[in-house]
């Protein structure tokens, strides 16, 4: 659809084909730029703990996370803090961690009490999570810019 308005707006480019060709050209190189434009990735330092899905450690099911997901244990999923979601780490947003080699996804969200903070989940293992402890890490996330601008 938008190789058809690009092409019908060629009427007013120029009348040889190597213009036209020339414009078809750009307008599918544009395209390809776009995507790339609109997404960032942003670093910023957090504070890391390590949280785990047993029951002393949650109101209700702890597998079941405040968005509804399903944890299971070897899952690469991160709780965030609620001042990190509006700045736009949002649910499914996925997460470079410093010192780890895969990608996080955002599955879960930390109580209002909270700022500034991750939470990485590591199963039903409570004495790997507590041996993590809490650090200051470096994170990095897509920021997808506003397409109406």
């Amino acid at each position: 659809m938008k190789l058809d308005n690009s092409i019908s707006s060629l009427k007013f480019v120029g009348h040889g084909s190597k213009s036209i060709l020339l414009s078809i050209l750009l307008t599918l190189s544009a395209c390809k730029k776009r995507s790339a434009e609109n997404e960032n990735w942003v670093t910023m330092c957090v504070t890391a703990t390590a949280y785990n899905s047993v029951e002393a450690q949650t109101q209700d099911n702890p597998n079941i996370t405040a968005w509804g997901d399903t944890l299971k244990p070897g899952m690469n999923a991160i709780a965030v803090s609620r001042d990190l979601i509006r700045m736009g780490i949002d649910h499914n947003s996925k997460v470079k961690i410093e010192g780890f080699d895969s990608l996080f996804v955002v599955k879960d969200k930390m109580h209002y009490r909270w700022r500034n903070r991750i939470d990485i989940y590591m199963g039903k293992n409570v004495g790997k999570a507590r041996k993590f402890g809490r650090k200051k890490l470096n994170i990095s996330y897509i920021f997808q810019k506003d397409h109406t601008k």
